[in-house]
């Protein structure tokens, strides 16, 4: 951690902005809507007849509308488990900062609304997306788990034990490790790399970078815990894989090979692998992977956002600007800052302070987008408030 002389007089600003939000948050009992949650409405179910491009077309029709459709097609509104993850993350940072149990507490009710939540059928623990999702390289039913979902839960599980001593959260983690490596398709294997599936599907070709990184970061932090060798080497192979497809520039591709990734050097995705290297180097006390970090962050400091630390959507699009993309920065440059080099502070902070000045609403909540031309005012629970929640709260982390 950083030392106290690096406190800054900014940190009530930050700390004011994470209330709020958590506080509405809260009020809603983290229910809301979701980026993609188009099918639970029921006139768009009906209208798509189980097609997978009517789907598609219906789903990014409310994605892309400049205002907020869902309530006029009756979709329903869910606590989402990767929402109540980053929730969970962030009460337990706070608890880390303030010692209040009132946090330890609704830290623990995000974590056990996981733990009775989790997707039956499968080998281990597991968790997806509470609607109809469907993809250009695969269709997922309502509640059907994810590798992406699963590590996201993982991560905050291992928090709750290290921070509030409960084996049944570690246990939980554990059982997700048998999900992953049981239920996930192999897409690529050979004696030093492995690339891992976005969802249990055997017809799935199609390779999303994080993936793996996202995999081989949790299965290291649990093996941090429970010493079992050999899952460190299948967490090193999944991050040999995911680093191997690095540019000499120091980014990644959406999906694998390079010419069918759907976009370039996207924003939140690489703050995703990068997060995924530093934490397993923490886990494994393994540098093997610095240098490919280090060059990361700089591409994505250099390439992901504007000088007054507005997140470019990818490296050749500036809008929209994303809230998610914001408060992804703001959590990998805060940890940056706390475990590579203080310097990254500086920029966890100018992150911090656009999304405040720009995208929070006087009532907490943020706001999802702003375009060249317009903004999307609406907020999204997961992919704004519990989003800048934790990012915010790993910030504060920075300065204890």
């Amino acid at each position: 951690m950083l030392k106290n002389s690096l406190r800054n007089h900014d940190t009530p600003k930050f700390k004011q902005a994470l209330t709020a939000v958590l506080e509405r948050s809260h009020a809603a009992d983290f229910v809301g809507y979701g980026k993609f949650d188009a099918l639970n409405s029921p006139i768009l179910k009906t209208f798509s007849l189980d097609n997978k491009w009517l789907r598609l077309i219906a789903s990014q029709a409310v994605k892309l509308s400049p205002v907020n459709i869902r309530p006029f097609l009756a979709v329903k509104q869910y606590k989402n488990p990767k929402g109540m993850a980053l929730f969970a993350r962030a009460y337990l940072n706070q608890y880390l900062l303030t010692g209040k149990e009132s946090d330890a507490n609704l830290g623990k009710y995000c974590l056990d609304w996981l733990a009775e939540n989790a997707s039956p059928g499968f080998s281990g623990a597991c968790w997806g997306y509470l609607w109809d999702w469907q993809d250009l390289g695969f269709y997922a039913p309502f509640g059907s788990p994810n590798c992406v979902v699963t590590t996201f839960v993982g991560q905050a599980l291992l928090d709750g034990y290290e921070r509030l001593g409960s084996e049944q959260y570690l246990e939980l983690a554990r059982s997700s490790v048998d999900f992953i490596l049981n239920d996930l398709k192999v897409l690529y294997e050979d004696e030093e790399m492995k690339c891992l599936s976005y969802v249990p599907d055997v017809s799935i070709q199609m390779v999303v970078m994080d993936v793996s990184a996202l995999a081989g970061a949790f299965i290291a932090r649990v093996v941090a815990h429970t010493g079992e060798a050999h899952l460190m080497d299948e967490a090193q192979a999944l991050l040999n894989y995911v680093v191997n497809k690095q540019t000499d520039y120091g980014a990644w591709f959406y999906t694998h090979p390079a010419g069918d990734s759907p976009v370039k050097h996207d924003n939140y995705h690489t703050g995703f692998i990068l997060n995924t290297l530093l934490v397993y180097e923490k886990a494994s006390n393994d540098v093997r992977f610095r240098d490919a970090y280090r060059r990361g962050l700089d591409f994505y400091a250099d390439q992901l956002f504007m000088p007054d630390g507005a997140p470019k959507w990818m490296s050749d699009k500036q809008y929209p600007y994303d809230i998610h993309g914001a408060a992804t920065g703001i959590g990998t440059f805060a940890r940056a800052a706390r475990f590579e080099d203080p310097k990254w502070l500086m920029q966890a902070e100018k992150l911090a302070h656009w999304a405040i000045d720009r995208m929070q609403k006087p009532d907490g909540n943020f706001r999802y987008q702003r375009g060249r031309f317009m903004t999307k005012h609406f907020t999204l629970m997961r992919w704004c408030n519990a989003w800048t929640s934790f990012g915010l709260s790993e910030l504060l982390l920075a300065y204890d």
